[in-house]
C-alpha cells in the first residue's frame, strides 16, 4: 500500500467526523475572534484523531495549534472558521475547516514515515480581523516550511487575485440640533459622510485597474428630526500590492478629509483588524496539488481556458510572504451562486459540498505526500531554516 492510499484510507475512515464538523459549523455561524463552539469542535475532533492540541495559541482564545509526526519538514494545513454577519457560511469556512482537518489527518497517518510534522493550524477572524496574522506575528509560522488550504468557489481554481487590503472605520463627529426649528444650530455629521461617500465615487474613475474601494453606513444618526451629530462609515480599500493600498489610501484620505472641511464635524478614523497583503503562491506546491487534484477527478478547465482570475483578500496572503502556500479554489454546485450570497451559503451543505470536502481533504494531503517525496523541492523547503 501506497502512502497515497494510506492516506485516502485514513480521510475515508473519518468521513462522518469530517462531515459532521462541516455541518456543526455551518450550524453553527459565529463572527470572527468569537468562535468559541467552531473552534472547539475542531480541536476536540483533532484530539480524538491523535493529535497533541495547544489551545488559546498566540493568546487567542479561538486559535490552537494541533500537531502529528515529528519530522524535520513541517507542514501547515490552515482551518478557518468564522462566518459572516447575516448570510452565515458563505464564503464556506465550514469546508475549510473540515477539509484541513482530513488532511491533517490523512497526512499524519503517513508522517513518520516520511519525515514530517504535520501541523493544523486553527486560525480565526480570516473576514476582517486577521487571525493568521497574529500567528505570523506571534511566531506561530517559524519553522514552517509549507502552508496550505482549499477555499470553496463555484469551480475548481488554482489561484485567484489576492488584493492587498485594509479594513477601516471613518467616524464624524458634529454637534445636534433640532432640524426644522434651528438646523443652523448644528453640525450635521451625516452630511460629511454624504460629501465623502461622493468623493470616493467620483474617485473611482481614476482608479487603477485592481484598487477598489467598498463601504457602508454603519451609523447614520438617530432620527429624522435630529441633525446627526455621530456618523460611523466602515470600509474596505485594495490593491495589487501593499505598496499600492498605501498609495489609494492616500486618495481616499483625501476625500473624507473633504467631508470634514466642508460641513465642520471632525473626522477619526480607526484601523480594523490587520492590513491583509498580495499573495505569492509557491508555484511548485501548486503544481503538486494540480496534479493530485487531477488524480482524484478534480479539473481546471478555467484555468486551462485563460479565464479572467477572480479577485479576492485572505489573511493567507500575508502567510504567502513568509511561508510558501498555496490557496486553490475548491469547485462545489452553487447554481448560479457566488461567495457571500445565502444561497451559497445554502450550496456549503449539500451532499456535493461533502463530497467535495472529502476531495479537498484528500488532494492536500496527496499534495504534502508529493512534496514530502519530491527531494529537490523538499531540500528546498528545508533550507529556508
Amino acid at each position: 500500500m501506497t502512502a497515497y492510499d494510506e492516506a485516502t484510507g485514513a480521510i475515508y475512515g473519518a468521513r462522518g467526523v469530517l462531515v459532521g464538523l462541516s455541518h456543526f459549523i455551518h450550524a453553527h455561524p459565529e463572527l470572527g475572534y468569537e468562535e468559541f463552539e467552531s473552534a472547539e469542535a475542531v480541536a476536540v475532533a483533532a484530539e480524538a484523531a491523535g493529535f497533541a492540541v495547544e489551545r488559546n495559541a498566540a493568546s487567542l482564545p479561538t486559535a490552537f495549534r494541533a500537531t502529528m509526526g515529528t519530522g524535520p519538514l513541517n507542514i501547515v494545513f490552515c482551518a478557518e472558521y468564522d462566518a459572516l454577519p447575516d448570510v452565515g457560511h458563505a464564503c464556506g469556512h465550514n469546508i475549510i475547516a473540515a477539509a484541513s482537518l482530513g488532511a491533517a489527518i490523512g497526512l499524519g497517518s503517513v508522517a513518520d514515515e516520511l519525515g514530517v510534522t504535520v501541523t493544523l493550524l486553527g486560525t480565526p477572524s480570516e473576514e476582517g480581523g486577521g487571525g493568521k496574522i497574529d500567528l505570523i506575528n506571534a511566531g506561530y509560522f517559524d519553522g514552517v516550511h509549507a502552508a496550505m488550504m482549499v477555499h470553496p468557489w463555484p469551480s475548481d481554481l488554482l489561484e485567484a487575485i489576492c488584493l492587498a487590503v485594509d479594513h477601516f472605520d471613518v467616524t464624524y463627529a458634529g454637534k445636534e440640533a433640532h432640524a426644522s426649528a434651528g438646523p443652523w444650530e448644528g453640525v450635521n455629521a451625516l452630511d460629511a459622510l454624504t460629501i465623502a461617500q461622493v468623493a470616493v465615487g467620483l474617485l473611482r474613475q481614476q482608479l487603477r485597474p485592481g484598487d477598489q474601494v467598498h463601504g457602508i453606513v454603519v451609523d447614520g444618526g438617530s432620527a429624522a428630526n435630529i441633525i446627526p451629530s455621530h456618523v460611523v462609515g466602515r470600509y474596505m480599500a485594495r490593491s495589487v500590492t501593499s505598496e499600492r493600498l498605501s498609495q489609494l489610501r492616500a486618495r481616499l484620505d483625501g476625500c473624507f478629509e473633504a467631508g470634514a472641511l466642508a460641513t465642520g464635524a471632525t473626522l477619526a478614523v480607526t484601523e480594523l483588524g490587520n492590513p491583509f497583503s498580495h499573495m505569492d503562491c509557491d508555484r511548485d506546491l501548486l503544481a503538486h496539488y494540480r496534479t493530485q487534484a487531477e488524480a482524484i477527478g478534480r479539473r481546471f478547465e478555467d484555468d486551462d481556458a485563460g479565464a479572467a482570475k477572480p479577485t479576492i483578500s485572505t489573511d493567507m496572503a500575508n502567510v504567502s510572504l513568509v511561508v510558501p502556500t498555496i490557496h486553490p479554489l475548491l469547485g462545489i454546485p452553487t447554481h448560479g451562486a457566488i461567495n457571500h450570497q445565502p444561497e451559497f451559503t445554502a450550496a456549503c451543505v449539500t451532499p456535493e459540498a461533502d463530497r467535495a470536502t472529502l476531495d479537498g481533504a484528500i488532494a492536500l494531503a496527496r499534495t504534502g505526500i508529493a512534496v514530502a517525496q519530491d527531494n529537490a523541492l523538499r531540500v528546498r523547503l528545508l533550507s529556508r531554516t
